[in-house]
């Protein structure tokens, strides 16, 4: 499980694969030419970060004759929100504490 986590965090780290990702999961299905279009970056480089997004299984491929159309898997978002649920019980749970604190010494 902690090897699926890292790939989702590493594969989202950089700005152009999240930025790739979340125009995936807005906008549905596109192909590499239209993904590389609005990227800013060129099509190998495009390339390059899909085949991280799909190593992470963020992205799924399917191929349509000489054309590849990729669509966001949101599912592969679990390890990421599992982490934040943690760490969400984390921060509430010391946020509860600290305020408790707080009003015993406000007494």
């Amino acid at each position: 499980m902690r090897a699926v986590a890292d790939d989702v965090f590493r594969a989202l780290a950089d700005p152009t694969r999240r930025a790739i990702y979340e125009r995936l999961a807005r906008d549905g299905e596109q192909t590499v030419h239209a993904l590389t279009s609005r990227a800013g970056v060129s099509q190998p480089a495009v390339s390059k970060h899909l085949g991280v997004l799909k190593h992470a299984k963020l992205v799924q491929d399917r191929r349509d004759g000489r054309e590849t159309h990729y669509s966001a898997q949101p599912q592969a978002l679990a390890p990421l929100a599992d982490w934040i649920s943690i760490y969400g019980t984390f921060w509430r749970d010391r946020f509860d504490r600290m305020e408790d604190l707080l009003k015993r010494m406000n007494k």
